[in-house]
């Protein structure tokens, strides 16, 4: 009997071992940590005829197969595995592989930022239009779980979240739809190059019915170029075959009856929550892929009213004399920080953090005219620093050194104090967390605390 090798006892490697068992296959998963959460895992596993090894990254001899859930090429089990001619797929592409027809239409969805948001917009679109909708992939349910039925499948359709690991090691998709919301310099030190992530990225389109683009992204135009059925999503009045925004309202020019000539109106733009131009492009992207499975006006609309933002996301945390504090720990690269700080005129920046690899002087460049001052933390704040000294020299600058659990206390002293009526003190850090703290999430309540414990007066926003 062939033999499949699982890469990791995360989420979505346990969720592989697990399908692969139950379907009578033979199943060796190699994890490197033994802490209590993977040996709980092992052990489920194991009464499921699984065997786990722990402390080993050796190619199990006999093996046919790697499951891998986002490991780099460079990693030295994927390394020997591709050495010895042993297949390497993605959890996306077994999942893929292992649907049962008739299977629910996926629509998929990739990007630098906005992937999450966007797809839950759109799960709530479809679940809106009375679809049996869930998302998958890298939020939310593990694909494989949604194809083989461990879930609370089957779906009518599935909403997709991909991201360029898995995109990588999928080579046979053929979504209904795909989207690709944006491309920045991203992950680097994975691909090595932005022309290497970009190609990740663009799988995307390589067998999707319908392609849906960014038409304000240079990249993600370019790279939809190829496709004969593209449909592009734009801030600006859209044109035949094209979904926009004309006023104050989103329309369709693309899935409506008469491209050339009308347009259904979809929603405003005070149903997208929270409001900003990327967001704006989020709901644009989603509203696409739903249109194209045939979702009516008023279910997308629906959808974005009934949408719910995931916490570190532009979330407001107080008022305090006349202040706004925003949350945005999600912001993990400069091309989300600019996002987040083009969404607000005037603005203290909390930044910094691990940059991978990625320039700021752009991000910098960008935002100068609104920042009244920027709190700078973390491994890499000294780039910020250099940059800001370049493009902001007349922005005063707090640079803290403290790596320990209560920086975000001093944070929020010396933002408060640069701050004014009518500024936002906004953490978007341009960088990801883990050079002080366990997450992004762990990073934005360790700020929305600090607020509080300061004794900050809540004021009703208006």
């Amino acid at each position: 009997m062939a033999l499949t090798c699982v890469a990791g006892l995360g989420v979505s490697g346990t969720a592989v071992a697990r399908v692969l068992a139950a379907r009578g296959e033979r199943v060796v998963v190699l994890e490197a940590v033994e802490g209590e959460r993977q040996r709980i895992a092992a052990a489920a596993l194991v009464r499921l005829g699984v065997e786990v090894r722990f402390g080993t990254m050796d190619l199990p001899e006999g093996v046919t197969r790697l499951v891998t859930t986002g490991w780099a090429p460079h990693h030295p089990l994927i390394a020997a595995a591709l050495a010895a001619g042993v297949e390497v797929v993605g959890e996306v592409e077994l999942a893929w592989r292992l649907r049962a027809e008739p299977a629910a239409p996926w629509l998929a969805l990739t990007g630098t930022n906005g992937k999450t948001t966007a797809v839950r917009m759109l799960t709530s679109m479809l679940l809106a239009a009375g679809r049996k909708a869930v998302a998958v992939g890298n939020v939310g349910v593990p694909v494989v779980e949604a194809v083989a039925g461990d879930t609370a499948g089957p779906y009518d359709v599935l909403a997709v979240e991909l991201s360029s690991f898995q995109l990588h090691w999928s080579g046979s998709l053929a979504p209904h739809a795909a989207a690709l919301l944006n491309v920045a310099p991203d992950h680097l030190d994975w691909h090595g190059t932005l022309e290497e992530y970009a190609a990740a990225k663009a799988k995307i389109f390589e067998r999707a019915g319908t392609v849906v683009y960014n038409a304000d992204d240079p990249i993600a135009a370019r790279l939809a170029e190829p496709y004969e059925h593209a449909v592009g999503f734009t801030l600006r009045t859209p044109r035949a075959g094209e979904i926009g925004v004309v006023e104050d309202l989103i329309v369709d020019r693309a899935f409506c009856p008469d491209p050339v000539h009308a347009a259904d109106e979809l929603a405003g733009l005070t149903d997208v929550r929270p409001f900003a131009p990327h967001n704006v492009a989020n709901a644009l992207a989603a509203a696409a892929l739903a249109r194209s499975c045939g979702v009516p006006p008023e279910a997308v609309r629906r959808g974005l009213r009934e949408f719910v933002p995931d916490p570190h996301r532009m979330s407001f945390v107080e008022r305090v004399a006349e202040v706004d504090w925003v949350d945005d720990s999600k912001a993990t690269n400069p091309h989300a920080a600019a996002a987040s700080l083009a969404a607000y005129p005037s603005v203290v920046w909390i930044a910094g953090g691990q940059l991978k690899g990625a320039d700021v002087d752009e991000l910098v460049r960008q935002a100068a005219p609104r920042l009244r001052g920027a709190v700078l933390i973390g491994v890499d704040r000294g780039r910020i620093a250099e940059a800001m000294s370049r493009h902001a020299a007349n922005v005063p600058v707090v640079d803290i050194a403290d790596q320990d659990t209560g920086v975000m206390d001093r944070v929020v002293t010396e933002a408060a104090a640069l701050a004014s009526p009518g500024d936002t003190v906004l953490l978007a850090p341009a960088g990801a967390s883990l050079d002080m703290f366990a997450n992004y999430p762990a990073r934005g309540e360790a700020f929305a605390r600090a607020v509080h414990r300061h004794g900050l007066r809540r004021e009703p926003r208006t």
